[in-house]
């Protein structure tokens, strides 16, 4: 979820593009049960243009499943293969193949077994989705750090003093502007300071959005319009009275705004704040309050790869997140 995610194993961060009911419904060239791995590989391929897979992940998923076909052998057929065989074949990739594999390649790999042999089983060419026993073996990492709901109401406390003013100091809408416009979208940093005031649809006062765009046409499928809370546009008037921009919301670098983080979280009394703490809080509030899975992995501008490690991480936060509340109370 971090601009680290961006650079992950084989560049594969990227999120299909927004699906509407009709594409749910565009199903790929049927293959049947007997047709060789080679034959579903082909129609895989096609059923992941159709979803908007971008084209680093199709490439790599299609390396991962000819590296199957290169295991099993030219004349291997999708009903002959199980479970068994896919554990084998990563046993293979792991220490038999003779060519280093990685914990996050390995992990990668799982991955478009899964992917796979779950869109073959869902198209009902399979009866059952073989690759679903697999475990991922996700290469370990510290969870990352959210903030709990005494933490937030702090910093919101201080953001609103900011807002205020008094006590020989003018109001300052900033910082209540940017974490609430984070907390609430779980935008990233670099996505952040790409705002333009254009970007914002505050056309119905009941329902503001935020467009988050992208210069670069080949990131153009991550676009998408999150909501914003209601109360937000007032905010962003007293900021524009204080802070008159004509193109960019936040004509800052990240760095300063970061500086602005730091601030408010030494008045706060919290330990850290930064934009990666802010928008795993975002995911974390959204997973627990049971927003459907699939519209928070398109709400953070995740792929399906990277959601499949995000969506493990989500969960042990939530339970954590829930406990420390629990422990409060």
């Amino acid at each position: 979820m971090s601009d680290m995610d961006e650079d992950q194993a084989q560049q594969l961060s990227l999120l299909p593009s927004e699906e509407t009911d009709t594409d749910r419904h565009v199903a790929p060239l049927p293959v049947s049960p007997d047709a060789s791995l080679t034959q579903a590989i082909g129609a895989f391929e096609r059923y992941m243009e159709t979803r908007g897979f971008t084209e680093n992940t199709r490439q790599a998923f299609r390396l991962d499943m000819l590296l199957l076909g290169e295991y099993l052998g030219p004349d291997a057929t999708i009903n002959e293969i199980s479970t068994v065989t896919l554990s084998a074949f990563l046993r293979w990739m792991e220490t038999g193949r003779g060519v280093p594999c990685s914990p996050k390649t390995l992990e990668r790999r799982t991955t478009t077994l899964k992917v796979f042999f779950g869109w073959l089983a869902e198209e009902g060419v399979l009866p059952r989705d073989i690759a679903a026993p697999l475990i991922h073996r996700t290469v370990s990492a510290p969870l990352p750090e959210v903030l709990d709901d005494a933490q937030i109401a702090a910093i919101l406390n201080v953001t609103e003093a900011l807002r205020r003013g008094g006590e020989g100091q003018k109001p300052d809408a900033r910082p209540h502007l940017l974490i609430t416009l984070i907390l609430n979208t779980g935008i990233k940093k670099s996505e952040c300071t790409n705002i333009q005031l254009n970007h914002l649809d505050l056309s119905d006062p009941q329902h503001p959005a935020l467009w988050v765009r992208y210069k670069n046409p080949r990131r153009r499928h991550k676009e998408r319009r999150l909501p914003l809370p209601v109360t937000w546009p007032a905010v962003l008037d007293e900021y524009l009275a204080q802070y008159p921009t004509q193109q960019y919301l936040f004509p800052w670098t990240g760095r300063n705004l970061e500086y602005v983080l730091t601030k408010v979280a030494a008045a706060a009394q919290v330990s850290r704040l930064t934009f990666e703490i802010l928008r795993w809080t975002c995911a974390v509030r959204d997973y627990i309050e049971g927003m459907d899975h699939d519209t928070l992995r398109r709400k953070l501008g995740l792929s399906e790869i990277s959601w499949y490690e995000t969506e493990n991480r989500l969960d042990m936060l939530a339970r954590r997140y829930q406990a420390r509340t629990r422990r409060r109370t």
